[in-house]
């Protein structure tokens, strides 16, 4: 058995979907089988069926996307609990990224699962509704400082929403100044410009048509105390406090996602080791980015569930 180490779970937002995620791990686990019967019972609809045969453009909508992926997520770490006879290293901390903020809540017990999924879909149909409203995108810049992107959004009216690694930053706003932003940092010597396959202008602004909705959702279901702390994404800074957490849920909707100085936090207070956990490899790449001295491990499928129980068992 390898010594105790310091671990952080974290977990995907929106845009780490693949059609058949989770597929594999409904097949070989019961504990992953459970949660999506769990979630379609839920929702009184087969999610999983969405997640593991499509079709893209349903699953990609907003309002289905973010409780697939939480579901996912789930599934996977149950999957690896199974698998490991519940032998994976327990969290110091967790943190999600954007949406992977409720995935969060559901493993530190603030929400039970049923209730997660039910208010990431209504967050996700605000969320749609207020891109509507509104249209807007969001562009990722690759290879400019942040200072640099912050003079181009002030200039051209829009923000900064995902300040996620060295040298990738991301953008919302509308489609104007979107062209705008984008022709200024081509200027600037971007080194790469990527609009993101999403519904509207997230975690700017824009979506301030959308925090009465969200309010009065979250008011509407009940917070538990978390288990271990949460690294939210406004402050990057731990939160244990049930309304503190409610804040936060609904601050993030319109700020932006502080995901590099997240993981810096949590570097800070002695966490060497982070699970990935839920589809894609998003997360890991731009931790490696952050701290390459640091080990991140991807819980996403069968062979990754695999990989970590043998990793586990040393």
């Amino acid at each position: 058995m390898i010594e105790e180490i310091k671990v952080a779970y974290i977990f995907p937002g929106q845009g780490a979907q693949s059609i058949g995620m989770g597929l594999d791990l409904n097949v070989h686990y019961s504990a992953a089988r459970e949660v999506f019967d769990e979630v379609d019972k839920t929702l009184g609809f087969s999610l999983s069926r969405l997640c593991f045969e499509g079709p893209e453009d349903l699953l990609t909508q907003t309002i289905n996307v973010q409780p697939a992926i939480l579901t996912t997520s789930i599934a996977c770490l149950r999957a690896a609990q199974e698998a490991s006879d519940n032998s994976l290293p327990p969290p110091t901390l967790v943190a999600g990224h954007s949406l992977g903020e409720y995935t969060a809540l559901v493993v530190a017990g603030v929400l039970s699962l049923s209730d997660a999924v039910r208010l990431v879909r209504e967050r996700g149909r605000l969320m749609n509704e207020a891109g509507q409203r509104t249209p807007g995108g969001m562009l990722a810049l690759m290879g400019l400082d942040e200072e640099v992107i912050d003079n181009i959004c002030r200039s051209v009216g829009a923000n900064v929403s995902n300040s996620n690694s060295p040298g990738q930053v991301v953008i919302s706003g509308t489609q104007e100044s979107l062209v705008k932003a984008r022709r200024l940092a081509q200027i600037k010597g971007a080194r790469r410009i990527i609009p993101l396959k999403v519904s509207g202008a997230f975690h700017s602004s824009l979506m301030e048509p959308a925090l009465d909705g969200l309010r009065t959702a979250v008011s509407g279901f009940t917070f538990n105390k978390p288990s271990v702390p949460i690294i939210a994404n406004v402050t990057a800074q731990p939160v244990t406090d049930v309304e503190a957490i409610k804040g936060e849920l609904i601050n993030q909707l319109a700020h932006c996602v502080q995901w590099q100085q997240s993981i810096e936090t949590m570097i800070a207070s002695g966490i060497t080791t982070f699970f990935e956990i839920g589809p894609g490899e998003v997360l890991a790449g731009l931790i490696k980015r952050i701290s390459p001295g640091v080990q991140v491990f991807n819980i996403n499928n069968n062979q990754t569930v695999s990989e970590i129980t043998r990793w586990r068992k040393g």
